[in-house]
C-alpha cells in the first residue's frame, strides 16, 4: 500500500566536491615539486593567501587536498540546474589561472605546460574523488536510508560512470566508472583508507538538530553536464522518495562491493548481480525498481518541474542503455569516451593496447577547452549541453542568488574591495579587527542575513548594502 503525503517536495541543499588532477609537462629536464605549480594556480585566484583553504566571491571553496590536488567544492545549491551551473564554473576557474601560472613559471626559467584533469585515476593507480553533498532530515533514521540508498548508487554507474581503459592480467579492458574499482565498504567514515559507497561523516553546516549530510563520494566526476545532470537528479528525487517513507524494499544486495565492482567491467550491461533473497539482476533492472517507486512519489506530490524533467530523462537513458548504449555517444560520458577510443583505435588499426589510448582516456578530461577531448567534441556540436555558457561565465564570479552562497559571496566582494581582512566558513563570518563578532549563517536555504547586512552598511558609511 502507498502511502500518501500530502503537501510539495521540499526543496533540498545539495553541492559537488571535485578533486582535480594536475600534471606539468616540462620543456626540458627540469623537477618541480607540485605544491610548486599548485601555488601559482593557488594565486590566480586567491591572490596573497597561499597557502590557502579559502572562500570564492562565488561562494564556493577552493583548496588543496591530500596529495597535491586542486579541490574545488560547489556554493549552497537549491536547484540541479545551478549545481551543474557551478561545478563547470570550477572547471572554467582552474583553466582561466593557466595562463598565468605558466608565466610564472617562466619567469624562473622553469618553461612547460600545465595540464588539470577532471577525472578521478591517476598512472599510479591512485584516486581522488568527486563527492556529493545532500542535505536530509535528522528525524529519519539514517541506517534505514542508506540501506535502500546502496543498491541505486551502486548501479547508477551506468549513465554517470566516467570510463577507464585499465589493464586486467597484462590486458587492457574498458571500465564504465573510474571509483568503482577503488571502494571497499558499504558505509564508513573514511574517505581514503577504506573508501566505501556511502560516507558516515556528518557535517551538516547547517542546525544540526533538523539536518544532517548524506555524503556520497562513490561518484565519477564527469565532463558531460547532461551526467551531472542525471546523476544528482536521481540522487535527490531518490533521496525525497525514501525520506517520505516510499521505501524500496528487498533490493539489497548480497555483496555491494563486489557487485559495484561487476557492473563497472561489463560495458554491455547484462551482468546480474546478487540480491539478498537470492534473485539475479542487471543494474539496468534494478534502477528500474526505483525509477517506477519515484513516479508514484511523483504522482501524489506536488514538486518542481525539475523533476519531472530529470523522471523523463532518467526513463529514456535506462530505456536507449538497454537497447543499445551507443547512443548516448553526445550524453553519457562512459559512452562517449569508449566511442572516441574505439573510433581511433579503428582508424589508426591499431589495439587498446596503443599507449596512445592511455593518453586518449586521460585527454577527454582535460579542463582546457582548446585541448581537452571532452571539449573539442562539443566545440564540434557533439556533445549535448544541458545550461548556458553565459550562465558558467557568470557563476565563475556570481554566487545562487537563493541559498546562503549569496550572504557568503557577497561579505567576500565587499571584504576585498574594502580591502579588509576576513575570516569564512561554511556558516560564519568575520572581518578582523572590526566588530569583532562572529555572524553566524546557520540557515543555508536563508540568501539574506540581517547581522551581515547591518555589517555592511555600517562599513559602506551608511548606505544599504545589498
Amino acid at each position: 500500500m502507498t502511502m500518501v503525503h500530502p503537501g510539495s517536495i521540499k526543496p533540498r541543499i545539495f553541492g559537488l566536491e571535485n578533486e582535480y588532477g594536475l600534471i606539468f609537462s616540462p620543456n626540458g629536464r627540469i623537477y618541480l615539486p607540485m605544491e610548486k605549480v599548485l601555488g601559482y594556480i593557488f594565486e590566480g585566484l586567491i591572490p596573497n593567501s597561499w597557502p590557502s583553504n579559502a572562500f570564492l566571491v562565488n561562494g564556493a571553496r577552493f583548496y588543496q587536498d591530500t596529495g597535491c590536488h586542486p579541490e574545488y567544492s560547489t556554493p549552497e545549491c537549491d536547484n540541479i540546474l545551478d549545481l551543474v551551473i557551478h561545478d563547470k564554473a570550477g572547471e572554467r576557474l582552474l583553466e582561466a589561472c593557466l595562463p598565468a601560472a605558466e608565466e610564472r613559471l617562466r619567469e624562473e626559467g622553469l618553461s612547460g605546460e600545465i595540464y588539470i584533469f577532471k577525472n578521478n585515476t591517476d598512472s599510479l593507480g591512485n584516486t581522488y574523488g568527486c563527492h556529493e553533498n545532500f542535505l536530509m532530515r535528522r528525524d529519519v533514521d539514517f541506517w534505514k536510508v542508506t540501506e535502500q540508498l546502496i543498491p541505486f548508487f551502486v548501479t547508477r554507474q551506468v549513465f554517470s560512470g566516467a570510463g577507464k581503459v585499465l589493464k586486467v592480467s597484462g590486458k587492457p579492458q574498458y571500465f564504465i566508472s573510474q571509483r568503482a574499482q577503488h571502494i571497499h565498504e558499504k558505509t564508513s567514515s573514511s574517505t581514503t583508507s577504506s573508501r566505501s559507497i556511502i560516507n558516515t561523516r556528518d557535517e551538516p553546516h547547517a542546525d544540526a538538530e533538523r539536518y544532517r549530510r548524506l555524503h556520497i563520494i562513490v561518484g565519477d566526476s564527469n565532463m558531460s553536464e547532461f551526467a551531472t545532470y542525471l546523476k544528482v537528479g536521481t540522487a535527490a528525487l531518490v533521496l525525497s522518495m525514501i525520506e517520505e517513507g516510499y521505501a524500496v524494499h528487498a533490493m539489497e544486495l548480497e555483496d555491494p562491493v563486489k557487485a559495484i565492482r561487476e557492473i563497472a567491467r561489463d560495458y554491455t550491461l547484462k551482468k546480474k548481480v546478487k540480491l539478498d533473497d537470492g534473485r539475479q539482476m542487471t543494474a539496468i533492472e534494478i534502477q528500474r525498481v526505483y525509477l517506477e517507486r519515484a513516479r508514484e512519489y511523483l504522482d501524489q506530490h506536488a514538486h518542481d518541474p525539475t523533476l519531472d524533467d530529470v523522471y523523463v530523462k532518467w526513463q529514456q537513458v535506462l530505456d536507449q542503455l538497454e537497447d543499445d548504449p551507443m547512443q548516448l555517444v553526445h550524453q553519457v560520458d562512459w559512452v562517449t569516451k569508449k566511442h572516441l577510443i574505439q573510433s581511433y583505435v579503428d582508424r589508426k588499426s591499431c589495439g587498446w593496447d596503443d599507449p596512445r589510448v592511455l593518453l586518449l582516456d586521460l585527454q577527454y578530461h582535460d579542463v582546457k577547452r582548446t585541448r581537452g577531448l571532452y571539449y573539442l567534441m562539443e566545440s564540434r556540436g557533439l556533445i549535448e549541453r544541458v545550461v548556458e555558457e553565459e550562465s558558467v561565465q557568470r557563476a565563475m564570479s556570481t554566487p545562487p542568488q537563493t541559498t546562503r552562497a549569496k550572504v557568503r559571496g557577497d561579505f567576500i566582494r565587499f571584504a576585498r574591495a574594502k580591502n579588509r581582512s576576513y575570516t569564512v566558513d561554511w556558516t560564519y563570518l568575520k572581518l578582523n579587527g572590526y566588530w569583532e563578532e562572529t555572524i553566524l549563517c546557520m540557515d543555508p536555504f536563508s540568501p539574506v542575513n540581517r547581522r551581515v547586512e547591518e555589517l555592511l552598511s555600517q562599513m559602506s558609511g551608511g548606505r544599504f548594502y545589498r
